[in-house]
């Protein structure tokens, strides 16, 4: 939070100079032949319509007695509070711009303060965001916004989905990752599905997210935001560091899992320039998402076994019990598997699933 006190109002250097003129009883005329500025400069400096230049600055010091850099820090203030005065007034502007973004989330989160000034919100809002203006949010998240007029049809806000975005940036530039290796991940894949058997959060989510950073990938936990849709998202931060984003929107272990997954595939099979965002709708990119799609549903399920279960209707809760064990893996994603082909009611065997809740 910014708890810097901002004034509406600038105290120019010149203001100061009168002051110190009168202390001393010297008039400007007399600041002007030992300084040997000319009298228009001198009264320039006091009426705040010309700067303090190092060189005058020098001349000061040697005159009056204080430091130049006193005079230039001055300077300085005076220049910085007339930007911010001019750049509050801008800021005041774009009270509708704040208002399409989900704030309410975003101060619960603490990701946001709460102000009254229409100014400090959007001041504060950019500051979430890291960038300098409204006009540069729509440059940055320009990809957003793209993929919200090609699925405009699923209602999807891009603002609260890039607010979503931004706040598991944040917490994933605090986690420190190894450069990344493909050969690493994958391993780490084989190791984390033994993972979806532990039913605590507070248990396999520390070891989800340390296991992977060895790796190269961050894994953050975000709740998911207002008319959004997004189960899970995947980018990469830099070239050494991806991020797996995942919102908990089911908030059913099958779900998570195969959603864990399913980014996973995204890191391992497709390019490092490219957002990918799980949506409550079918994805732009049909063809990638049905490939990190198979690559999710073959890490957790392999090919044979799936085969196994379809041929024989192996769709009993004795059934399923046993494949998870075989597998090393949560009885829920086998479940929720079946419901999604259709094989069984989206009704049945929802007892074998894990729900998780927010806290």
């Amino acid at each position: 939070m910014n708890n810097q006190f901002t004034p509406d109002y600038a105290i120019s250097p010149g203001e100061i100079l009168e002051e110190e003129l009168e202390l001393r009883s010297m008039t400007q005329r007399e600041l002007s032949e030992k300084t040997g500025l000319s009298l228009k400069h001198i009264s320039q400096i006091i009426n705040a319509k010309t700067s303090i230049t190092p060189n005058t600055a020098l001349l000061f010091e040697r005159v009056l007695g204080m430091p130049a850099r006193y005079w230039l820090n001055l300077e300085m203030l005076y220049q910085e509070a007339l930007v911010r005065i001019a750049d509050k007034e801008k800021l005041k502007s774009h009270a509708e711009w704040f208002q399409k973004f989900p704030n309410a989330i975003l101060q619960k989160l603490g990701f946001t303060q709460k102000y009254t000034e229409v100014s400090d919100k959007v001041d504060n809002l950019l500051r979430f965001f890291g960038i300098g203006s409204p006009d540069d949010y729509e440059v940055v998240w320009r990809e957003i916004g793209v993929q919200y007029r090609q699925n405009v049809r699923s209602r999807i806000c891009p603002y609260s989905s890039s607010a979503w975005l931004r706040a598991g940036e944040i917490q994933a530039h605090k986690i420190n990752c190894a450069p990344y290796s493909q050969d690493d991940f994958k391993q780490a894949l084989e190791e984390i599905k033994q993972f979806t058997q532990e039913t605590d959060p507070k248990i396999f989510v520390p070891k989800l997210v340390e296991t992977c950073s060895k790796t190269g990938v961050a894994v953050v936990f975000v709740p998911c935001f207002p008319n959004t849709g997004i189960s899970g998202a995947t980018r990469w931060l830099s070239p050494d560091k991806a991020i797996i984003q995942l919102s908990l929107r089911y908030k059913t272990n099958d779900h998570l899992w195969f959603t864990f997954f399913h980014e996973a595939g995204h890191i391992l099979l497709h390019g490092k320039k490219s957002l990918h965002l799980e949506y409550n709708k079918p994805s732009i990119s049909i063809d990638e998402e049905a490939e990190a799609n198979e690559f999710a549903q073959k890490q957790l399920i392999p090919r044979t076994v799936w085969r196994q279960i379809v041929e024989k209707k192996m769709f009993t809760e004795a059934h399923i019990r046993a494949i998870a064990k075989e597998l090393g893996i949560a009885e829920g994603i086998i479940v929720g598997q079946l419901q999604h082909h259709g094989l069984i009611p989206y009704q049945a065997l929802n007892h074998l699933k894990v729900r998780y809740t927010w806290e």
